[in-house]
């Protein structure tokens, strides 16, 4: 059993947006059990309960603030919820997003791509500009950034989606060359194929239990959110590799 002086993350805080559920979760999760102070966000109440409750039972620190993170009074009240609670935040990791509907560009509703773009664009900008009017000041932190296959290369029928990891990829890239003589470091993540509730919506006809549990790609999450990646910026990463 690992004491508190081996735990990677020991330590440290970290705010997880759509932390209360799949990949989300298992990286609050994760980072909690490796010795880190946790807080999530999410719009669901219940969902952040439940996440809570179970990371109590296995003697985890991990908190939830409900808000949406495509909203600036949102985005606000989570990053002053983590700053209260920590003092400071030494990982930010924009993981919340959704996945719109999956139909051509010429049937795509604009409503729907206004909504994927608020919540996986603008949320993403809003609470990291405003995690980093903490992280500047103390010259550290690592931002990463959760990306898709389809953000690195496009494909049919993934709409906004697909559009809004592109544009958090080149989100990504900006930062890190803003940040990186302030000892803050900024990369993207893509899981990969894993078994959540929006891969199951995205491939109704696929096996989930062909495809590995969001715990079983945590490998490089950890390594991103650690001081092993210090130094480590603007790069793009695929989690599966690491497995």
């Amino acid at each position: 059993m690992k004491t508190k002086d081996t735990k990677k993350l020991a330590g440290k805080s970290a705010l997880v947006t759509g932390g209360s559920r799949g990949i989300g979760k298992s990286i609050a999760m994760s980072y909690a059990q490796e010795g880190a102070r946790v807080l999530i966000c999410a719009r669901n109440e219940e969902d952040l309960e439940r996440a809570g409750e179970e990371a109590r039972r296995q003697g985890c620190e991990v908190y939830g603030v409900a808000a949406d993170v495509g909203e600036l009074d949102g985005a606000r009240r989570i990053a002053s919820a983590a700053l209260e609670r920590f003092g400071a935040v030494d990982i930010l990791v924009n993981n919340a997003s959704l996945l719109g509907p999956r139909v051509s560009i010429a049937e795509y509703p604009l409503a729907s791509w206004q909504e994927v773009m608020r919540v996986n664009v603008d949320g993403p900008f809003i609470v990291t500009r405003e995690v980093l009017q903490s992280m500047i000041p103390r010259r550290q932190g690592s931002i990463i950034n959760i990306s898709s296959g389809v953000g690195r290369a496009g494909k049919a029928r993934w709409g906004a989606y697909s559009v809004s990891k592109f544009a958090l990829e080149g989100f990504t890239q900006v930062l890190a060359e803003e940040l990186k003589d302030c000892g803050i470091r900024v990369n993207s993540l893509n899981p990969g194929p894993t078994r959540t509730g929006m891969r199951a919506l995205a491939y109704p006809e696929e096996d989930p239990l062909t495809l590995p549990r969001p715990e079983e790609i945590m490998k490089a999450f950890l390594y991103l959110a650690s001081d092993e990646s210090v130094g480590v910026t603007g790069k793009s990463f695929e989690a599966q590799e690491w497995r």
